[in-house]
């Protein structure tokens, strides 16, 4: 026979449960979202930064609830070229990851960090969507154990001098010792462009300029405005020689583990921040040259037909070469 005592045990006994399973619910929910760590070296206020926010908030209107994606700048995750291997060991859902990443364990690649392969940012896409693309990105996949989602645009490089001169082909950068970064693979470009190659940290490369230690550097445009390069160049040579991108990459272990649903949905967020990234560079490229006619430069356009001649002809009598597919220069060029 129950008491008013043991009744009133009963309903608080039950009160706390619902109570306890209320608390725990949002719990439960929060554990059913999928993490996706993001990990870039890119600074807040760049454009392939702020393309993760594009590419988060995409997913929470699209999946609201079954992700929970974190993003993290300023290499403070990884540092800048290992993420790839800690996507691949599975520490690590997404990234960004460079042609020179992927060309070290997917050795064809390398022919996307060659001076003149791709024209420009609309090619790039076209190259990268199409079935040069595909192929390229299931070798990626296979060595890597990554999945390439999206082509992001990084710029294109150009050419920066402390003195101006007249260039039209890379006969006239004889004897110009031009700042490239530390890596074989970048000093050869430098050579293939006509240029003495001076490896520099790009810290010191200000300084350099100033006091004519160098006697130019290559940059996309919007690096040059950042760094203030041109308060120390006289000279902007729009040679194009290389179209630069990375490629936004999803781990293999965490694609593989997503329904076709979700896998629709990333797919989507990933195209998304790529055209927001994509077209946000290529706007600020177009603006940059009158700020530097502004500031005082010359802003001189080369033969660059000579120089993509040129430099790929270099690069096809190099070692850089010999590992590149048969006809993938020709099927490049093709892309119109």
């Amino acid at each position: 026979m129950s008491t008013p005592s043991m009744i009133r045990r009963g309903l608080l006994a039950t009160a706390s449960a619902l109570a306890l399973a209320g608390l725990m619910t949002p719990i439960a929910q929060a554990q059913t979202k999928l993490p996706l760590r993001i990990s870039t070296p890119a600074v807040a206020d760049d454009w392939h930064a702020k393309m993760w926010t594009v590419f988060k908030d995409s997913l929470e209107k699209s999946a609201p609830g079954e992700f929970d994606v974190q993003i993290n700048l300023n290499a403070s995750l990884f540092k800048q070229g290992t993420e790839p291997a800690a996507m691949a060991r599975g520490n690590l859902e997404l990234s960004s990851i460079s042609a020179f990443d992927i060309a070290k364990l997917v050795p064809e690649f390398s022919i996307f960090t060659a001076g003149y392969v791709v024209q420009d940012p609309q090619q790039q896409q076209k190259i990268f969507n199409g079935p040069i693309g595909q192929e390229l990105f299931k070798t990626v996949s296979e060595k890597m154990d990554v999945t390439v989602l999206s082509t992001i645009y990084l710029g294109t490089r150009q050419v920066n001098l402390r003195e101006v001169r007249n260039v039209r082909t890379p006969a006239d950068l004889k004897g110009v010792k031009l700042r490239m970064p530390g890596s074989k693979e970048w000093l050869f470009l430098g050579e293939a462009l006509g240029a003495t190659a001076t490896p520099l940290a790009f810290g010191e490369v200000y300084l350099g300029l100033k006091s004519g230690t160098i006697d130019g550097q290559d940059n996309p445009l919007p690096s040059v405005r950042s760094a203030k390069f041109y308060e120390v160049t006289k000279q902007i040579v729009l040679t194009n020689h290389l179209v630069d991108g990375i490629f936004l990459a999803i781990a293999n272990k965490t694609w593989n583990a997503l329904t076709p649903a979700q896998k629709q949905k990333v797919q989507t967020a990933a195209t998304a921040a790529a055209l927001f990234n994509n077209e946000n560079r290529i706007k600020e490229e177009g603006q940059i040259i009158d700020f530097f006619k502004q500031q005082g430069l010359t802003v001189t356009t080369p033969d660059q037909a000579a120089f993509r001649t040129h430099v790929q002809q270099v690069y096809l009598n190099s070692e850089y070469a010999k590992v590149w597919p048969k006809g993938l220069v020709e099927r490049i060029n093709a892309v119109k």
